[in-house]
């Protein structure tokens, strides 16, 4: 019950391997992949992509700023803006990240509130997936 999962952005390749599961965070809400899967194609946004390598128990995490992922046949593709594993993200930066953007959404002047939002929503992933070890 395992598939090829390919990881990549436009800096590197992260991960390239057999996995039997992956959760991905959907424009439209999370979403499981299996062996098998119907052929997609669907958008990311900000948030945890997961995935179970073949044979080992636990999950490994990542936190992915928005991209694709392509199913087609026994075989994922992640295109992602970025992406990174929880022991590779600076816990003390992405702190510091969440608090320069809370601090600007209080300030509410001369802020553009969506990217302020975005900012804090990043912020938060990277210290979830950084946290999840």
């Amino acid at each position: 019950m395992a598939f090829q999962l390919d990881i990549v952005t436009p800096e590197r390749t992260v991960y390239t391997g057999v996995v039997d599961h992956v959760q991905a965070p959907g424009s439209e809400g999370s979403f499981g992949v299996l062996q098998h899967h119907a052929p997609l194609l669907a958008a990311l946004d900000v948030g945890t992509l997961s995935f179970r390598a073949e044979g080992e128990s636990s999950p490994r995490h990542m936190a992915c700023s928005g991209g694709f992922i392509e199913v087609l046949g026994d075989r994922a593709i992640v295109l992602a803006q970025t992406i990174e594993l929880g022991d590779e993200i600076d816990l003390a930066r992405a702190e510091a990240s969440r608090e320069r953007a809370r601090e600007r959404m209080r300030q509410r002047e001369d802020v553009d509130m969506a990217r302020a939002q975005a900012a804090l929503e990043r912020a938060l992933i990277r210290i979830k997936v950084a946290g999840s070890g």
